[in-house]
């Protein structure tokens, strides 16, 4: 019998109910020990009327990577073969029954458990004790969580209340359960404790707080002896049970200290070489249910309660029992000081979890390695491999903290060491912190680094770090650097002419700035080149399963499509981007996809939001000031602007701004023009003349040559529509009428809807005919995950094959599909093709 549980109950069947009829969720309950998570995820799971998967985590068991994957998907492991290959490799290979793939990205493990469970639906997965679920089994398990939409998959974690950890970072609902009221507290008494006096009975309600587990344990204790003071909460619970060990028979001591250092009977039966007939004592006690403690205070109780001595002999005896890291680990727990056979021990286990993505678990080893060490260098070297896998796995400050510890151990070794130690901690401030301490600190750790302190200010676009690192270059790549410099300064012609000659001449230097023929595309606007590179690099990508490394690709390929004009598309990319990037702790690129999709949002005349930082959410902001006429704060944002990464494309609105506004536009003219000029994009040249019609006392030329080249569409639109408020001006409505509807069907398709409205507007001065906005079918309707999906079921992709594509489950592929059908006016996907979808 539950007890004062029925609105949470409610909730998790409302949960599972969803799930019968093909809905998901994930739910955090969160709850003191003893409040009853565990009994209320028992009472959903009787009557659930679905499958139903659990684990436990187990302290013991903390530090095995994918220990509790391992067990909660164990009863799905014959449906592997449906899964894609790349993901059924990867499941096989964490787990223990393959081989794992060279070079696997860490994230595919996620999906293939979000694939897995999802072809199983409808299915409820209980994971209890997740503060005690392995590192790795976790964020597998929480990454499915995250992406769980239309599987018929419930996934339910319960963990205790904590400052901070993985779970509260991981954005899932949460459902917090708090002590029973006083009716609650005194029916589970009056079953568990009938003949309790009065006095006592209301002693123990009202100091138990609600608190189950202290409801049916305080009456089995001296209630009357702790007069004066308060009754024991969970933590003093431990004590009174730790009492209540102590008064076992010393075997059975012994037994469940071995059971509680360990989990596993067998090998706690090995080590004592006692039988399991010694457990019957504290089974009688209520302690134990067969190998099972009673509940986790329990095994603490049962390990706390015994002397050091007593836990060091116990641990030595497991070591002899058991192999790899748990060996490792009861070698490390009877360690009475420094021991450099631990710490190899504790290294080796640390590769092994590492060859099978259990980074988190590598770094946990590594540390207790290095505590462990004699030798200072090798100290030094342990505490900088764990800090980087620690950076691996998104956790910046514990990662600064190893090498915080580790910086006085480096100075007295290997020079080597001391480079690591700085590349790392580059590393961590460049994607954690500031980029601008990234490459200071590599520029100040002399000539060995200043190629990486390079290519730190290069991939952020920090002209002055750039400028520092080639004052201290030779000549010889310092003239590279000298180019990047020029190219995000005052001549940014100048600049793509040094790179261009500098790579010509010493092609081996390319790697110096990471420059690969992309990126010279981009540098030089040629961005339909750059987009289809980034496109079949991406593509590449999701056919090996490298989710890891696809939010920076998409990244760049949406800040692509921005600047070739193609919002929607830019739309759906980093719409993906931000979605990969979030479930994968990667801030930075979470970061450029938001404020990539504030411009596209921009373009339709939605104001970016002011939480949003980073160059492309100030870039959204003067995009919205450009297309509502905020001429004087468009030229304030595009000159602060202006020496960034892409800051010379943008010069031309810059232009554009300062005319209307009044002001003097030479500089940012001068600035476009020398790049314009060096790239040789004929779209590039058009939007010059452009620039050059806006100063210019007869214009005309300059404009009909602006709107002559259709290569970047939205930048011709741009310029017809200025070229028709001119002609509007001078009296020549008709021509006017021409420039302007040509421009707002551009507009219109692209989905720039403020562009299209400023059209409009200009329509209505030149006396022509206005119609309503063009819903361009009805694709504004779908979302863009929904969108990308439909074009990939066009071209005749299964659901499971733009489910893998996608990093989805096949049926939430479905599900989206399901959805923009009607939608899109059609009832079969044979009918998609024969759509306009862009």
């Amino acid at each position: 019998m539950l007890y004062g549980r029925q609105e949470e109950l409610d909730r998790l069947r409302g949960l599972v109910s969803g799930a019968r009829e093909g809905r998901s969720a994930a739910l955090v309950i969160r709850a003191e020990p003893g409040t009853g998570k565990t009994a209320l995820m028992e009472a959903v799971a009787h009557d659930a009327g679905v499958r139903v998967l659990r684990v436990a985590g187990a302290e013991t068991e903390a530090e095995l990577p994918f220990a509790a994957l391992h067990l909660i998907l164990r009863p799905l492991l014959d449906g592997l073969d449906a899964l894609p290959q790349p993901q059924a490799d990867a499941l096989r290979g964490v787990l223990g029954l393959a081989a794992r793939p060279e070079g696997q990205d860490r994230f595919l493990t996620g999906l293939a458990t979000l694939t897995l469970l999802a072809e199983q639906g409808p299915l409820l997965c209980l994971v209890d004790d997740a503060h005690w679920i392995d590192r790795a089994s976790l964020d597998a398990l929480l990454f499915a969580a995250r992406r769980l939409d239309a599987e018929g998959v419930v996934l339910v974690f319960a963990t205790r209340i904590m400052e901070r950890d993985l779970l509260a970072t991981a954005g899932l609902p949460e459902l917090r359960l708090e002590g029973l009221d006083r009716a609650a507290a005194l029916r589970l008494l009056a079953e568990s404790a009938p003949g309790l006096p009065p006095s006592t009975r209301e002693r123990v309600v009202a100091e138990s707080g609600g608190n189950p587990l202290a409801l049916i344990e305080l009456p089995r204790m001296d209630v009357d002896a702790l007069a004066g003071g308060p009754l024991p909460l969970p933590h003093r619970l431990q004590e009174a049970y730790q009492e209540r060990v102590r008064a076992l028979p010393p075997d059975t001591r012994t037994l469940l200290l071995a059971l509680a250092a360990e989990g596993e009977l067998s090998a706690a039966l090995r080590a004592t070489g006692l039988s399991v007939g010694a457990l019957a004592p504290a089974e009688q006690a209520g302690l134990v249910t067969g190998a099972e403690f009673r509940h986790p205070l329990v095994r603490a109780a049962a390990y706390q309660s015994a002397s050091y001595g007593e836990r060091v002999a116990v641990h030595r005896a497991l070591a002899e029992v058991t192999s790899g890291e748990r060996r490792a680990r009861h070698l490390a727990a009877a360690a009475t000081g420094p021991d450099e056979e631990v710490a190899a021990a504790l290294e080796a286990a640390a590769a092994t979890a590492r060859q099978i993505s259990g980074y988190g678990e590598a770094a946990a080893a590594l540390e207790r390695a290095a505590r462990l060490t004699p030798d200072t260098g090798e100290r030094a070297r342990r505490l900088i491999a764990a800090a980087e896998l620690a950076a691996d796995v998104g956790e910046g400050e514990r990662a600064r903290a190893l090498l915080d510890e580790s910086a006085h151990l480096a100075a007295t070794s290997l020079a080597g060491t001391s480079k690591a130690l700085v590349r790392l901690r580059a590393r961590i401030e460049f994607e954690h912190g500031s980029p601008e301490s990234a490459w200071r600190l590599l520029l100040d750790a002399g000539q060995d680094l200043l190629v990486e302190a390079a290519r730190v200010a290069w991939s952020v676009g920090d002209a002055e770090g750039l400028r520092a690192v080639g004052e201290r270059m030779g000549e010889g790549r310092a003239s590279l650097v000298d180019g990047a410099v020029e190219l995000l300064s005052a001549d940014p012609g100048r600049g793509l002419d040094l790179i261009r000659r500098h790579l010509g001449q010493a092609p081996e230097r390319r790697d110096d700035l990471q420059l690969n023929p992309t990126s010279l595309a981009l540098l030089s606007g040629d961005f339909t080149t750059a987009r289809d590179h980034l496109q079949a690099l991406a593509a590449d990508l999701r056919s090996r399963g490298a989710i890891g490394w696809l939010p920076g690709v998409l990244a760049v390929l949406a800040e692509t499509e921005t600047l070739l004009g193609a919002a929607r598309a830019a739309e759906r990319t980093a719409t993906e981007a931000l979605r990969i990037a979030e479930d994968t702790g990667q801030h930075r690129h979470a970061t450029v996809a938001r404020g990539l999709l504030a411009h596209a949002a921009a373009l339709r005349g939605r104001p970016p939001g002011d939480e949003l930082d980073g160059d492309w959410a100030d870039r959204a902001r003067a995009a919205y000031d450009l297309v509502t006429g905020r001429w004087e704060s468009a030229l304030d944002r595009l000159g602060r602007l202006a020496h960034r990464p892409h800051g010379a494309c943008f010069a031309a609105d810059q232009v554009e701004a300062a005319v209307r506004a009044g002001r003097p536009a030479e500089e940012a003219l001068g600035r476009y023009e020398s790049w314009a000029l060096a790239s040789g994009q004929p779209w590039a040249l058009a939007v010059r003349q452009r620039c050059l019609a806006l100063l210019a006392a007869d214009p005309e030329e300059h404009y009909e040559q602006a709107v002559g080249c259709p290569d970047l569409p939205l930048q011709q639109a741009r310029s017809r529509l200025l070229y028709g408020e001119w002609l509007r001006r001078s009296r020549r409505k008709n021509e006017a009428r021409i420039q302007l509807r040509s421009a707002m069907e551009v507009f219109e398709q692209a989905g720039a809807g403020a562009w299209a409205d400023h059209c409009r507007a200009e329509l209505r001065a030149a006396g022509g005919a206005v119609v309503a906005p063009s819903a361009d079918g009805v694709l504004p309707e779908l979302t863009p995950q929904e969108l990308q999906i439909v074009r990939l079921a066009a071209t005749g992709a299964t659901n499971k094959e733009i489910g893998a594509q996608l990093f989805l489950s096949p049926k939430t592929v479905g599900h989206h599909l399901y959805r923009a059908f009607p939608k899109l006016g059609v009832s079969n996907r044979t009918e998609l093709a024969h759509l306009h979808l862009v």
